[in-house]
């Protein structure tokens, strides 16, 4: 029990040490903590450390995915769905089946099922990707992509990974596995969703800050559990959950209850985050073991597949980014018939009072709704064209594709009576160690080198923001809150028109929050 104690508070000096030495080196904390954990795991006197996989896929991955979504600004991750969608689930299906033929022809004896299930464990990427591209100062847009597409794909590899397994022990129809896809996404995604709304609609009925955040340290289990009993996807139901909190979050629950929400999250993900990759560093001497001599075929494996991961996301990437673009073009062409459709119903055109008003109870409330989209709609538009993605910004997408600890997680998951169990392990635990390493170590290099777009920013956008918030408060006298509250309520009308970057209005959010926070604890 003492050793254990004592391993425990050595992990964590390990992570805050590492969390405050990283950015003097220049480094990513992840990526710091894995080779620490390989020195660490080499020492003599050190103890072979092999942790039960379903601890981090379904005690850490939950939580660390949902409070990633809550995070993650709604208004972004809908502009940017079709590239979220494409690199989450297109771009995994075709890695694992990819990689499957190159690991079922290179590894003599293993057949194109396990190979796919080899192949479907090393093809999600790491959300670590993300704090390294922050860190450097790229586009929102690289950021938002990269940020999505880590909340999703875990979760398709993993029902890949559970249908190639089953493939292996029996015969499985293509059908039946397209089948247990959609009905494993489709259910979670409802799980998720009724999970998230009810986690709102209770959590604001708790005065007490401290309670509310233990209440909201359940929501990702009470979304995933339920969901894995039904054979859904237990972690795409914790990232809708996580969705819907943070969309509805700001009107739903207090200032106070999301500060400390916030904070108290941000320590969750610290530990989880930093000891997973701890934990994947310090499991290389016992993985090594296991595999014996296998170590140089493991090598030559893996540094093939790795290089084919990344082939394979280019190849993907760049027709990606060329459809994006002639979306634009469209959105162009809708734009000048929404525009137009605008000035005939400003010039009173009955004809198209009549269309919009023709299914709704309030032609008032229908005409409003029209002009809301119109301005999304604009405003989605001078979004594309101010971020546009060009090569420069691919080729960052393409380079921040590392794998991480989920992958070594997944691998452990395999079942023992699996031909080659370790050296698969092995193999598995080499790509994500060499992408997080080489990787992960040139991006910010990569990024230098290539020059993408920076992060945009509207010197006009705080002043313009300001008069937004000056108009919702016109008039209102005495109450200081209920002023804050109508702010608070234009800031978030603003946000669903999406004419304010993510950025600013979160902001903008934080220093209404700090205002009211201030003013209940006079009070």
């Amino acid at each position: 029990m003492t050793e254990s104690l004592i391993v425990v508070v050595l992990g964590l000096l390990a992570i805050a040490g590492a969390t405050s030495v990283a950015p003097r080196l220049g480094v990513a904390a992840p990526l710091l903590l894995v080779l620490v954990g390989i020195g660490v795991s080499f020492l003599p006197f050190v103890p072979d450390v092999e942790i039960e996989p379903h601890w981090i896929l379904t005690v850490v991955l939950p939580p660390l995915l949902y409070s990633a979504a809550v995070s993650m600004p709604a208004m972004d991750f809908r502009r940017e769905f079709t590239a979220i969608r494409g690199l989450s689930v297109v771009l995994v299906v075709l890695s694992a089946l990819l990689l499957g033929l190159f690991f079922s022809a290179v590894i003599p004896g293993l057949s194109l099922a396990w190979g796919i299930a080899l192949g479907a464990i090393v093809s999600p990427t790491d959300a670590v990707a993300t704090s390294i591209v922050k860190r450097v100062g790229v586009s929102g847009r690289i950021t938002a992509v990269l940020e999505g597409e880590s909340l999703l794909n875990d979760a398709t590899a993993l029902v890949i990974l559970r249908s190639a397994v089953a493939g292996a022990a029996a015969s499985v129809s293509f059908g039946g596995v397209v089948g247990d896809f959609a009905f494993a996404v489709a259910a979670a995604v409802v799980i998720g969703f009724v999970v998230g709304h009810a986690n709102l609609w209770f959590r604001a009925r708790v005065a007490d800050p401290a309670v509310n955040t233990v209440l909201g340290f359940t929501v990702p289990f009470l979304a995933a559990v339920p969901a894995e009993e039904i054979g859904a996807s237990g972690l795409v139901a914790a990232v809708c959950a996580g969705l819907a909190t943070g969309r509805h979050g700001p009107e739903r629950l207090s200032p106070r209850h999301r500060l400390s929400d916030t904070e108290n999250w941000r320590t969750v993900e610290l530990v989880l985050e930093g000891g997973v990759f701890l934990v994947m560093g310090l499991e290389l001497s016992a993985i090594l073991e296991d595999a014996e001599g296998d170590l140089g075929t493991a090598v030559a494996v893996a540094a093939g597949a790795l290089t084919l991961t990344l082939l394979i996301r280019a190849a993907y990437v760049a027709p990606l980014l060329a459809g994006l673009a002639r979306r634009v073009d469209r959105g162009e062409r809708r734009i000048r018939r929404a525009e137009e459709m605008q000035a005939r119903l400003d010039e009173g055109d009955p004809e198209v009072v009549k269309r919009l008003t023709r299914r709704a109870s309030d032609a008032e409330t229908a005409v409003e709704r029209f002009r809301a989209r119109v301005r999304r709609v604009l405003a989605d538009l001078d979004y594309f064209r101010a971020e546009p993605l060009g090569w420069r910004e691919g080729t960052v997408v393409v380079w921040a594709g590392m794998r991480g600890a989920v992958t070594l997680a997944a691998a452990q998951t395999l079942p023992e009576d699996t031909p080659q169990r370790s050296l698969l392990i092995l193999i598995a635990f080499l790509v994500a160690a060499g992408s997080l390493i080489i990787q992960g170590g040139t991006l910010p290099r990569m990024v230098r080198w290539v020059k993408p777009a920076p992060e945009r920013f509207d010197p006009d956008e705080r002043a313009r923001l300001d008069e937004r918030l000056a108009l919702a408060s016109a008039g209102m006298d005495g109450d200081r809150v209920a002023v804050l509250d109508a702010q608070r309520a234009a800031l978030l009308d603003a946000r669903d028109e999406g004419v304010f970057s993510a950025g600013a209005l979160n902001a903008a959010l934080a220093r209404l929050d700090a205002e009211q926070i201030g003013i209940e604890l006079r009070a």
